[in-house]
């Protein structure tokens, strides 16, 4: 698997590169936006935390 970043600062240009990538989904590529994967990797330290369960956590975020 190759993991790409991408950084653009035009708007418009970056809704119009996401719209590209998304029809190669079928494909196999996984497309995670920048707050996406932070979310995820505070997720996977909650993991780790013996004071608060995953359940709990889904259910806090809800």
């Amino acid at each position: 698997m190759e993991t790409l970043t991408l950084n653009i600062k035009n708007k418009e240009i970056s809704e119009k590169i996401l719209w590209f990538l998304k029809h190669f989904e079928q494909d196999g590529v996984e497309i995670i936006e920048r707050e996406d994967l932070e979310d995820l990797k505070l997720l996977v330290e909650t993991r780790k935390e013996e004071t608060i369960s995953f359940d709990e956590y889904i259910r806090n975020e809800s």
